[in-house]
């Protein structure tokens, strides 16, 4: 079994806590309803925890942002750009 699945599954990501507040991440994985470990997050920072990951979900589906057919970095930011647009605007 790897690793990190035995990190994951076993540990309940207690390590992976532990080292981002070592750095003095402000942590926001919400407890699992069954475990015994009940900590606090910030549930408003959780939605935008949220929203910031489906909005990458979406760029990634996106073909000409996933190949990265603009190979000059000012073209595949326009492209990010307008992307983000969209997705804003609920267009595409």
């Amino acid at each position: 079994m790897p690793i990190i699945y035995w990190l994951i599954t076993v540990m309940t990501v207690i390590f992976i806590i532990e080292q981002a507040k070592k750095q003095k991440i402000n942590v926001v994985i919400p407890p699992k309803k069954i475990g015994k470990c009940k900590d606090h997050y910030d549930n408003e920072l959780y939605k935008l925890r949220y929203l910031f990951e489906n909005t990458f979900l979406h760029l990634k589906k996106w073909r000409g942002i996933a190949a990265r057919y603009a190979k000059n970095t000012s073209f595949f930011l326009t492209a990010v750009q307008i992307r983000c647009i969209t997705l804003g605007t609920n267009i595409l």
